[in-house]
């Protein structure tokens, strides 16, 4: 594809943005803090075939039916609370630039281990991370073959007869995410690094058509993609360059492992300029490193090893389509959205909570397997079939704690992160909160407006994990989840702002911290209420639902410009 002139024009506008930005480091009030280089080495990469299985990933994008994708008994469920940005202007739906602080970890006990009451931030989310909507023709609904980038004719959200959600074209969510330092490292964890941060540009399609209710064929799945939905992934690399095939058909496990010498790795509190803008090849992402000075970057291209997979219902076929990806709409409103998707939004950032649980006891763990009979979880109550994917102590990079990354924290949403151990300004306790600016558009203009989305009806519906809510009247769809004795959870997080007189307004999020929090908007009120849209109903020949899978609150101005 060849970018018109204004794209052009307008990415040059956008890198002069992004090189004013960085030459001056915005004073978000978090302490920066140095950390010394990790002793820890990447293992090896295989030259094996590896790809991450939605069904069972805590970082793949939250389908709006787990049944219809992953079938019975296979959801680990994605409890994801966000923030979503709205602007009506040309070009605020592909380019944006964010500027935040990584968050910072207390000091653990003697030998790592956690001192009593100490939270961490790999046991309070998996990752947070910035998102776009993208052209995918191969994706979900598979009734058209084209998808003009960067446009607002990709609208068809069933806002009137001529914009039917069966004519939508096919859509991916691109997640820009970062993890945290200190746990199990990638691939089997969440850790690239015992005291780095890292991050890996992700997009996740969908290979299903709704409209004749048929999805990618079994051997596909089963034996290469793990799931109908699937991922294109790349660790953002100071080259540019991916380390392996970034597609799930020619990814191995050394797309998954972090390379130390290839990959941009941060330390907690430094200062990022995130920039997202379109260019001939596929979506760019460049990160800057304001307090180290390093970079690194990533293209959704052929070239990286970006692609589709060949959509092939009746077959056995499992074909790469080398593809570069670029992102679906002009602008960013309530209209563009990823219409498989549980949440409503375009431009977002969102934090991946609610997975971490707690292993403990006398009985060994077997690294990768289930939480053996014997042991408890965060509350003391006994581990359950739930509890997978769980890893000892000896198994992680930094921090000594045992648990698990697919525990049933959903299920009873009991496990640590539904505890008020979120940042709260005791640093000794518990870690710093990630502060980030709302992003500004690539000709350096605020959004408008913005939302609170938490998808609670979506994770809470009966009978996936003990709930009761029905998303087809809203009944029983709460604000704070219940637990499995019908109780409250102890906390839900939330976001709130702070406003400096040098350093401008920066987001937070989890509890309020004393001295920076200067509004929370009502705290779990500020998620608002249930948010009805209209989904395709798989195998309807385009006829569609009503339901709810979120909380949205629609604030009628930005409350934190960037500037």
């Amino acid at each position: 594809m060849k970018v018109p002139t204004r794209s052009r024009f307008r990415s040059r506008l956008f890198s002069v943005l992004i090189s004013l930005i960085a030459t001056v480091a915005i004073a978000l009030p978090v302490a920066v803090t140095s950390s010394q280089s990790s002793t820890a080495h990447a293992t090896p990469a295989a030259s094996t075939h590896q790809t991450l299985n939605c069904a069972r990933s805590s970082t793949c994008t939250e389908v709006q039916d787990s049944e219809e994708v992953f079938g019975e008994g296979n959801y680990v469920g994605h409890d994801e609370p966000s923030t979503l940005f709205y602007s009506n202007r040309p070009g605020s739906g592909n380019q944006m630039a964010y500027t935040f602080k990584l968050p910072t970890d207390p000091k653990p006990g003697p030998g790592n281990v956690p001192r009593t009451g100490q939270s961490f931030g790999f046991q309070l989310n998996a990752a947070f991370w910035f998102g776009m909507a993208m052209c995918a023709t191969e994706s979900y609904p598979l009734q058209v073959s084209t998808c003009t980038p960067d446009s607002d004719s990709n609208i068809f959200d069933g806002q009137d007869a001529q914009h039917p959600l069966s004519k939508h074209p096919g859509t991916a969510f691109m997640e820009m995410q970062f993890y945290p330092p200190g746990w199990v490292s990638w691939p089997a964890g969440i850790s690239c690094n015992a005291k780095k941060w890292c991050a890996a540009l992700n997009i996740d399609s969908l290979a299903q058509d709704p409209i004749a209710g048929t999805q990618q064929n079994d051997t596909c799945v089963n034996n290469v993609l793990g799931s109908p939905e699937y991922v294109n992934f790349a660790f953002i690399t100071k080259s540019g360059h991916s380390q392996a095939p970034a597609n799930p058909v020619d990814s191995t496990a050394a797309t998954f492992t972090p390379n130390r010498a290839q990959d941009l790795f941060m330390n907690p509190g430094d200062t990022i300029v995130t920039s997202m803008h379109d260019t001939a090849h596929g979506l760019r992402i460049d990160i800057i490193d304001l307090t180290t000075h390093q970079s690194g970057s990533m293209t959704t291209s052929a070239a990286n090893g970006f692609g589709q997979v060949q959509y092939d219902p009746t077959g056995t076929s499992c074909n790469n389509l080398p593809y570069d990806f670029h992102p679906m709409y002009s602008t960013s409103s309530e209209h563009t959205r990823v219409i498989w998707a549980a949440h409503s939004y375009n431009v977002a950032f969102d934090d991946e909570i609610g997975h971490f649980q707690a292993c403990n006891g006398p009985n060994a763990i077997t690294p990768g397997k289930a939480c053996p009979a014997g042991n408890t979880e965060y509350d003391g109550e006994p581990t359950d079939a739930n509890d997978t994917q769980c890893f000892p102590a000896s198994s992680s990079t930094r921090i000594r704690v045992p648990g698990c990354i697919e525990g049933d924290g959903l299920t009873g949403f009991d496990s640590v992160p539904y505890q008020p151990v979120w940042p709260d300004g005791n640093t000794r306790l518990h870690p710093t909160s990630l502060q980030f600016t709302s992003p500004v558009t690539g000709l350096g203009q605020n959004y408008s407006r913005v939302a609170f989305e938490a998808d609670l009806p979506r994770v809470f519906e009966a009978p996936d994990f003990n709930g009761n809510c029905d998303r087809t009247t809203g009944s029983g769809c709460t604000l704070i989840p219940t637990t499995d004795d019908g109780q409250p959870a102890n906390f839900y997080p939330f976001f709130s702002i702070h406003k400096g007189r040098v350093s401008g307004c920066t987001w937070l999020f989890g509890n309020d911290i004393p001295g920076l929090t200067s509004n929370d908007f009502g705290k779990n009120n500020q998620y608002g209420s249930l948010l009805f849209l209209d989904y395709l109903i798989f195998g309807g020949r385009g006829a569609t639902r009503h339901i709810t899978d979120n909380f949205r609150q629609i604030m009628d101005s930005n409350p934190c410009p960037a500037f």
